[in-house]
């Protein structure tokens, strides 16, 4: 029990269990029913997979800001590809861009010596300014033949009767696990993250590690883009706008700790969890939509000090 207390998804585990109560209590009706709860852990698992992806990076003490631009860029792409390269073609293609897009910053930021928040900054408006290039600002959409593609029903349709994007998230959630915390490679990048010079001191390449988190963020927000997509096959210029705010609220919520080394890939889908239900419930219960950006900003405080609590409780350095 001692052990779950200091563990990194405590914290969320917490906020999860207080926020069932309180919506209970509230809304039970409203909250407690199939349709909500079907619309909620959808758009929950496209938002963790973000979310995972942003983990890794803030583990290495870095952080991404432009996984909502690459989710949105990444998707137009896999609509816009695939008259010329099919629905596997255009898939390829996209997480081809995405992870192009992760090594080319994770180079920048190691190689270069730059801030990973100016860098990605950058790589934010760039992509962005592509989806408005590459799209022209028009709407765009699948053919009925791409729709009914086996493999947009893969990724976008039901399994069971459950979206398909539930079971990807939560089987990516598992390798993801089994790389961080079973590999050499899971141990490195929490030591890169916990202290960079007593790594490189051990003989670890910090560099490759870092780069690889990048690519990993960028590939983990591309395929959400494309999940979403291949559910909703319609592209728009906002696709992803903010999502890496969201991302990264959704990762400290979870247990990361923005000093690095230490993090949790399941709390960061129960931080994304936390998130997308209260904007569903805030838009049920008709409060004004700044109330949401509100509440994030409460809730992210109010975590980032918790988890650094619970960091010096089970000895960590922050």
């Amino acid at each position: 029990m001692k052990q779950f207390v200091r563990s990194q998804s405590f914290g969320a585990v917490i906020g999860v269990t207080v926020m069932l109560i309180a919506f209970t209590v509230i809304d039970f009706s409203g909250w407690w029913n199939r349709s909500t709860l079907a619309n909620v852990v959808q758009f929950s698992a496209i938002l963790g997979l973000v979310a995972m992806g942003q983990a890794l990076v803030i583990m290495t003490k870095e952080i991404d800001l432009s996984v909502g631009s690459v989710y949105g860029l990444t998707g137009v792409a896999f609509i816009t590809l695939e008259p010329k390269l099919g629905v596997p073609g255009s898939t390829l293609a996209a997480l081809a861009i995405a992870a192009a897009i992760g090594a080319f910053q994770g180079l920048v930021v190691v190689r270069g010596k730059l801030p990973s928040m100016i860098v990605t900054l950058a790589g934010l408006f760039a992509a962005r300014g592509v989806i408005y290039v590459w799209t022209g600002g028009t709407v765009q959409n699948f053919s009925e033949a791409a729709r009914n593609n086996w493999l947009t029903g893969l990724l976008g349709g039901q399994i069971f009767g459950i979206e398909a994007a539930i079971f990807w998230m939560v089987g990516l959630c598992l390798v993801l696990n089994v790389l961080l915390w079973g590999t050499r490679y899971g141990n490195r990048l929490l030591a890169t993250g916990g202290s960079l010079d007593s790594a490189e001191s051990r003989g670890v390449r910090t560099d490759h590690v870092k780069i690889l988190a990048f690519v990993l963020c960028s590939l983990l927000a591309g395929f959400a883009g494309i999940l979403t997509l291949a559910d909703r096959p319609q592209t728009h210029v906002t696709l992803g706008d903010l999502m890496e705010l969201e991302a990264i609220a959704s990762a400290v919520i979870g247990g990361c700790l923005l000093t690095g080394g230490r993090g949790s890939l399941v709390g960061a889908v129960l931080g994304a969890f936390i998130i997308v239900s209260f904007r569903y419930e805030l838009i049920a219960l008709g409060a004004p939509s700044s109330w949401f950006t509100t509440f994030v900003g409460i809730v992210l405080i109010v975590a980032v000090i918790f988890n650094q609590y619970l960091a010096r409780r089970a000895g960590h350095s922050v």
